[in-house]
């Protein structure tokens, strides 16, 4: 009897620790759900002629896919990672809206072809091998790089870092904009050195409600509604429109960006969950990039970019989660967020732009993983990071970076140091970084003819 009530209590604290875990994964990440609005909804920018998506219904249909994905990983992969819209993926989504490429509908129609294409890979098992195939310096490379890109996207929202026709960029006076944005940055700053779990948000909201004091934003006429907007860009993608040979490359750069956006954080969260076989390859990976395929379209059908696996779930698994319930707890308070949408939609982008910094911070501490001593994975590893943040432009760096790293094992006479798989992924690299100089090459061709 003593040894049921003792099994018992052991379970109700795994429970209850699991349950923790998935509140603290959520408070750590909870800040997509302003983020993500902003940047699809193109908040901030002026352009004439480009048709926007609307901010209430990517907040509401933000919450149900991070939802919905994070409840699957755990009842499905039983793993305690988080997925949610994906940035540096929702920053590509937008610049194809601001290029003027295509229109938001059939960027998602884009977005649901990269996630098929995902899905047909891994169930090949070809994205897990080439996931296998990159080396763990450049796997870090890719988190620091990403970590600065969006550093750089928090700077611009925060107002601080401005275009310069003479030096590209400048820093800009400060203002009261940017000096509510500041203390936000600094209330965030002071609850993580504390250790203080949801500071990202609690940043947010203070920034939020300084801007309203000084007058800076207008509260909703309501604070809790049950309308969920989602018919404003639910079910609205355009898939036929999508598949057009001038929007391959796109759609193939979709499909590049989240295979290896999500490699980092998968290797980093499973490693530090124990999720590691003794001949050190991932449990369950297959079922974890299967999930993100089919997340990612799942959230093209609601209306939201490429979903993804988030690195804020290090933070669960620091609090002890371990199994799916951990996943679970996060996915079912983004679903208890919706209702809050209206108080949600008052956040303005400076406020906002602090997490992201603060983000940038953390995916940063990757760089002590990269094997600097050793110049053959240091350069690459060094491109992968400068070109990311300097192109603006995620796929370029990884572009770079890969096909740097089989070029320097080339002419050193290290081929047999180079997996079968990393071949493939150099000649899609090369493939990203000429597809859209193929139409020049055809032109040029049919010249000489």
């Amino acid at each position: 009897m003593a040894e049921k009530t003792t099994e018992l209590e052991a379970n109700r604290r795994s429970i209850r620790i699991e349950c923790v875990a998935g509140l603290t994964t959520f408070l750590t990440m909870a800040y997509i759900i302003f983020v993500n609005p902003s940047i699809l909804s193109l908040e901030g920018i002026e352009l004439e002629g480009v048709e926007r998506m609307d901010k209430q219904a990517l907040i509401a249909v933000t919450c149900l896919v991070s939802g919905i994905a994070s409840i699957i990983v755990g009842v499905v992969a039983k793993a305690p990672i988080a997925m949610a819209p994906g940035m540096g993926l929702n920053a590509f989504f937008a610049s194809l809206l601001i290029s003027g490429k295509m229109n938001w509908q059939t960027a998602l129609g884009a977005v649901f072809i990269s996630g098929l294409f995902f899905l047909i890979l891994t169930l090949l098992g070809l994205r897990k091998r080439l996931v296998e195939a990159i080396p763990a310096s450049l796997i870090s490379a890719i988190a620091v790089g990403i970590g600065l890109f969006i550093t750089f996207m928090g700077l611009v929202n925060l107002g601080i870092v401005i275009g310069d026709e003479h030096t590209l960029v400048k820093a800009s006076p400060l203002n009261g904009s940017i000096l509510i944005g500041l203390f936000g940055l600094l209330v965030m700053i002071v609850l993580e050195k504390r250790k203080i779990k949801g500071g990202l948000v609690a940043g947010i909201l203070a920034a939020t409600i300084l801007a309203a004091i000084f007058g800076k934003i207008g509260m909703p006429e309501t604070f809790v509604s049950l309308d969920m907007n989602f018919q404003a860009i639910a079910f609205k993608l355009d898939i036929l429109a999508a598949l057009k040979w001038s929007f391959f490359g796109s759609i193939f750069t979709l499909m590049f960006i989240d295979m290896f956006d999500s490699v980092g954080t998968l290797v980093a969260c499973c490693h530090q969950a124990g999720m590691v076989q003794p001949d050190g390859k991932i449990k369950g990976m297959d079922r974890l990039l299967g999930i993100d395929a089919v997340a990612t379209m799942i959230g093209a059908v609601f209306g939201t970019s490429t979903t993804t696996s988030y690195i804020e779930s290090a933070a669960g698994i620091e609090q002890g989660g371990r199994t799916g319930l951990t996943s679970i707890v996060t996915g079912v308070l983004f679903l208890i967020a919706l209702p809050l949408v209206p108080i949600v939609g008052i956040v303005p982008p400076y406020a906002t732009a602090p997490a992201l910094l603060m983000v940038g911070l953390y995916m940063m501490k990757e760089v002590k993983r990269i094997d600097f001593a050793n110049l053959e994975e240091a350069f690459p590893s060094f491109i992968i990071i400068v070109m990311i943040a300097l192109s603006y432009s995620i796929s370029t760096g990884l572009a770079f970076g890969f096909v740097s790293f089989v070029i320097i094992k080339l002419v050193s006479g290290k081929v047999r140091d180079v997996k079968p798989a990393m071949w493939i992924i150099a000649l899609l690299s090369i493939l990203f970084l000429t597809i859209n100089r193929i139409p020049d090459l055809n032109d040029y061709l049919g010249s000489l003819i």
